[in-house]
């Protein structure tokens, strides 16, 4: 069964091409044409065992804004459209990932149901070219698009690299839990019977 997907979507502001497969061995390739933003999904990359492809092109010479969420959007759409009915899947994920003297806490639940609780404390401050107020934008985004419940928490940290790319590992390591296939789960795992 392949679990791939490829999403495109063109806008005034962007132009945005992701190409997801699930069962990767964590291949990243591409440019959203901000490099600290790619340094970063090529980390949700490598630790979810994903392989990722994004080409973007955005009105950057306006801000980040419209790339980042865009990017968002399409990944979400990617991983929703990859997942299909969620048969067999764990659906849960959870990781607890450490860089430094930042700690990061991810939970999140293929559920459906779009849901952020989003608690990381950043300052505003730029990372690279990179503002640290469009993390919480590009995980709306990607919530809104895939049907995900997603709970994200700082638990320490003062370094803002620190603590995003620990943010960008762990979602990396739930999702890969979550999307695993488990030879003993039968259909979807729900009692409802449906999880969109």
């Amino acid at each position: 069964m392949s679990r791939e997907a490829l999403i495109e979507r063109q806008t005034a502001e962007t132009n945005i091409r992701v190409e997801l497969n699930l069962d990767g061995n964590g291949q990243w390739q591409g440019s959203s044409g901000i490099p600290f933003f790619d340094h970063l999904l090529a980390q949700l990359t490598r630790h979810g065992l994903l392989d990722l492809t994004i080409g973007a092109a955005g009105d950057l010479e306006v801000d980040n804004h419209h790339t980042v969420e865009d990017t968002g959007i399409c990944l979400g759409q990617a991983l929703k459209a990859a997942l299909g009915d969620k048969a067999g899947i764990n659906r849960y994920g959870s990781a607890l990932v450490p860089m430094d003297e930042a700690l990061v806490q991810v939970a999140l639940d293929f559920s459906g149901r779009p849901y952020l609780a989003y608690d990381l404390d950043l300052p505003p401050v730029r990372m690279g070219s990179l503002e640290t107020e469009l993390i919480e934008e590009f995980l709306r985004a990607l919530v809104n698009h895939s049907g995900l419940t997603l709970h994200v928490a700082k638990l320490a940290g003062r370094n803002s690299h620190h603590i995003v790319e620990a943010l960008f590992k762990a979602l990396g390591r739930a999702i890969r839990e979550a999307v695993t296939l488990d030879p003993r789960v039968q259909g979807v795992p729900s009692t409802k019977g449906s999880l969109v």
